[in-house]
């Protein structure tokens, strides 16, 4: 078994419908949660279901505030009754589309404290972590999606860009001093080793140090 690190089809110029097919992906997911598994644990041991779809919700609205200028760690955790998730999903969502639709936002200078490029890039960089997510959710809700091969390829792409293969602790611990940060949080372990010729999904959740056999 080997931790597979060959490049995927390059990222697209434009990454607003791959991210949109993301989104639609996380909908369908979330759509399938029932009431009796929002306390189920997720492969992001710090995560219940719950705590997983309050932040999706969260990073959904903090694509929103970049796009918008805004700082997306100003972003207030969502509240959100157990009986709108899907709703709260959407409606944050169509934020999202809409403060991206203006094509200049995508050529604009951007930065988070682990990478820093074009707003394209900037969010292009998200897909990992919609997806990976995702993948967490489903997990734990015993679902199969219907993964999209352009979403994971781009996923892929990104999660070799920004993380490195092992001490993912130090990158961590950069970027919680770079936002002032007083503790260190690990939310992708070290690659985990998969066959090069696993199914991309696979591949992807094994690179951001999720146990596929979870």
């Amino acid at each position: 078994m080997t931790t597979s690190t060959s490049s995927p089809a390059a990222l697209p110029t434009d990454p607003r419908p791959v991210i949109e097919r993301a989104v639609a992906t996380a909908g369908a997911v979330i759509s399938g949660v029932r009431p009796d598994q929002l306390t189920n644990p997720t492969p992001c041991t710090e995560m219940d279901v719950r705590t997983m779809l309050t932040h999706l919700v969260a990073v959904l609205d903090r694509v929103a505030a970049l796009g918008n200028g805004q700082d997306p760690f100003a972003v207030p955790v969502p509240v959100v009754g157990d009986d709108r998730w899907i709703d709260a999903w959407r409606e944050s969502g169509k934020r999202a589309t809409e403060a991206w639709s203006d094509d200049n936002v995508l050529r604009q200078p951007m930065a988070l404290p682990w990478i820093q490029g074009s707003g394209a890039d900037i969010l292009a960089s998200y897909l990992s972590e919609f997806t990976v997510h995702t993948w967490d959710l489903a997990a734990a809700t015993g679902q199969q999606p219907d993964w999209d091969d352009t979403v994971i390829a781009a996923a892929l792409q990104m999660s070799h860009r920004i993380l490195p293969t092992a001490n993912r602790r130090a990158l961590y611990e950069q970027i919680s001093a770079a936002m002032g940060l007083d503790e260190v949080a690990v939310p992708f372990a070290d690659a985990v080793a998969v066959a090069d010729e696993a199914p991309a999904i696979v591949r992807l959740v094994a690179w951001n140090g999720r146990d596929p056999h979870w």
